[in-house]
């Protein structure tokens, strides 16, 4: 008899012909910040070498997806030429597909950088512009078959509101905000077997308000999508902990975990190792099974004359003199 489905599985995410399934598991979707000026300072500028050898390693610890992006969003920093952007992403894209065979995601809001990169051989399209510049990103998702994060933003990107988002209802204005535009991506030709969306961490609310969004992150489940929560490293976590992004991989790792038992199907993440393991452990808890890690009779500590179990205190059991 084949084994009963995950109780929690649902319809997969369709990337370029690629079949992600969606419930028994999450993926990891690895950062490549492709400039200088991330705010997590880890991006390998203009070298291509290095950009490579980052999706590469990241692939061999467990990442699922290398999100590209070669614009930082930090409101400081400015507006890349967008044909330059492309142009250089492309370059990047094809070097990656041709040495891993990793899921490739392009984050960009531009669609000239969007279609470059899917020509390249991206399967994704990570748009963190909310549609505010238009639906370019959703043409280029539908006439290439690649799949569309669609992110929640409050303003255009690289634009830093004149004054704070006032919120009456913040987790209903966020809802109704991604239904209206998952209602634009199909409208421009992307079925629902390719949306992505994602509650925008970071973009538009307070520190306050992002833990608020995390806390009620099940509540997003409702669009019927897959959910992305990109969170890795965000200045919320500073806040809380006083630690800069490089020390912000621990609560990192909390904030997968919890966010993993709220539903989210893709994290994104800096450090890949430490989120993989995060994610793993959570997935085993939130959506295993009973069965799924059954003991044998070499895992029981009290079996006569189990092996020992490499990494853990069990030993065999010491045999009475002429016993069997």
């Amino acid at each position: 008899m084949p084994p009963a489905p995950a109780p929690n599985a649902r319809a997969p995410l369709i990337v370029r012909g690629r079949v992600l399934a969606l419930g028994a598991r999450t993926y990891v979707m690895a950062i490549l910040n492709l400039t200088v000026d991330s705010f997590s300072g880890d991006g390998t500028g203009g070298d291509i070498d290095a950009a490579v050898r980052r999706a590469v390693d990241a692939q061999r610890e467990g990442a699922d997806i290398v999100d590209a992006g070669a614009e930082s969003a930090r409101a400081d920093v400015p507006v890349r030429e967008e044909g330059e952007e492309a142009e250089f992403v492309a370059r990047v894209v094809e070097r990656i597909a041709s040495e891993t065979d990793v899921v490739i995601s392009a984050d960009t809001y531009k669609p000239a950088v969007a279609r470059a990169a899917v020509e390249a051989g991206a399967h994704l399209i990570n748009d963190i512009g909310g549609f505010k510049y238009g639906v370019g990103t959703a043409e280029v998702a539908a006439a290439s078959g690649a799949a569309l994060v669609i992110n929640y933003t409050y303003e255009r990107p690289k634009v830093r509101p004149a004054e704070p988002p006032d919120y009456d209802d913040l987790i209903g204005a966020h809802l109704a905000f991604l239904r209206e535009r998952v209602a634009m991506a199909r409208e421009s030709g992307v079925p629902g077997d390719r949306l992505v969306v994602d509650p925008g961490i970071a973009f538009g609310k307070s520190h306050d308000e992002d833990l608020e969004v995390l806390r009620r992150l099940d509540e997003f489940t409702a669009l019927g999508l897959p959910l992305l929560v990109a969170a890795s490293r965000k200045h919320f976590m500073g806040s809380v902990t006083g630690l800069p992004p490089d020390e912000r991989d621990e609560a990192t790792a909390a904030v997968t975990a919890l966010s993993i038992a709220s539903g989210a199907d893709i994290v994104r993440a800096h450090d890949v190792r430490t989120t993989v393991r995060a994610a793993r452990i959570a997935d085993a808890i939130a959506r295993g099974r009973a069965g799924d890690f059954a003991p044998s009779r070499e895992s029981w500590p009290w079996a006569a004359g189990a092996s020992p179990i490499a990494g853990t205190t069990i030993v065999p059991q010491a045999r009475e003199p002429g016993g069997q």
